[in-house]
């Protein structure tokens, strides 16, 4: 079955967040200057999960934040989405906050989990997962309204970066 031009559009995003993904969290592992690693202990550890943590905690907050302002301002929209259909721009601004808070969830969990169990050597690779993060969500929102295609890289890069580490830690942590 052939791809249709906007799925062809989804998919360039993919591939090239596939590869921004690998190159970026290699680099991150193998690459970071050790001298801006932390400490092993477990200190160390989640002191730079707190820090990730909170960086891609940003773009949750700035997701609520911009909804709620519009619907303070949008007298269509200020009784909220379970008691109005919505203006195009509510349903948006809602569609963003809803993926940006599920890949907000996964990320934490992950970077928590990376944190605690990878080796010390790899740590470089969460501050350029949540760097992938802050750039995914930078395109995505960018691109929501364009379509599938214009929010695909942005969506992807966010995604993968995240299922990369997830996929590091449980190899590092039981293989």
């Amino acid at each position: 079955m052939p791809l249709s031009q906007k799925q062809h559009g989804v998919l360039k995003g993919m591939i090239a967040a596939m590869i921004l993904a690998v190159v970026a969290l290699g680099y991150g592992a193998f690459l970071f200057p050790r001298e801006w690693l932390p400490e092993p202990a477990l200190a160390g550890r989640t002191q730079l999960a707190g820090r990730c943590l909170l960086a891609i905690a940003l773009w949750l907050l700035a997701a609520i934040g911009l909804l709620a302002r519009h619907r303070f301002f949008t007298p269509a929209d200020i009784d909220g989405s379970g008691l109005t259909a919505g203006t195009d721009r509510a349903r948006v601004l809602q569609a963003v906050l809803q993926n940006t808070l599920e890949q907000t969830v996964l990320a934490a969990l992950v970077y928590l989990a990376f944190a605690l169990l990878a080796p010390a050597a790899y740590l470089g690779a969460l501050p350029a997962a949540a760097s992938l993060f802050w750039v995914g969500r930078a395109l995505f929102w960018h691109g929501y309204a364009n379509g599938a295609a214009a929010r695909s890289l942005g969506f992807a890069l966010t995604f993968y970066s995240t299922a990369l580490l997830f996929l590091a830690t449980v190899l590092l942590a039981f293989f």
